[in-house]
């Protein structure tokens, strides 16, 4: 079954999330919450190439890179992980883990991981249920 065909039939989508796992459903939630905020998502992402990313911050490091402090960043949006990086930066309010964000700037790969410096980032606030 297609993902299309599961969208257009709720009974199908239904039965589809039923037999799902829970990691299946997390990235599932974590996709909608994202096309929702807008943006890239993390799997069409190629390096050099200046993007709009949203999703949830699995975690939020302290990471010193040559003396200099690092924030450290992984943002989670259902198809995939980026890491974000602030240089020169301790702690940012709002940036923890949980949070959800939009960042834009360049997107480059670093030994295979799509990583982002030192972007432009709003935080997004939580849908009112």
């Amino acid at each position: 079954m297609s993902p299309l065909s599961a969208t257009r039939n709720p009974l199908r989508r239904a039965l589809a999330r039923l037999s799902a796992g829970n990691e299946q459903l997390l990235a599932e939630d974590a996709q909608e919450r994202a096309a929702a905020m807008g943006g890239t998502p993390c799997a069409s992402l190629s390096g050099r190439r200046r993007a709009s990313v949203s999703g949830t911050l699995r975690t939020v490091t302290l990471r010193p890179r040559a003396g200099v402090p690092a924030l450290v960043a992984e943002l989670f949006d259902g198809t995939g992980t980026l890491t974000v990086i602030w240089l020169g930066r301790r702690e940012i309010p709002g940036i923890v883990p949980g949070a959800a964000v939009r960042v834009e700037g360049f997107v480059g790969c670093d030994d295979g991981t799509k990583t982002l410096y030192n972007p432009r980032y709003e935080i997004v606030p939580a849908p009112v249920a």
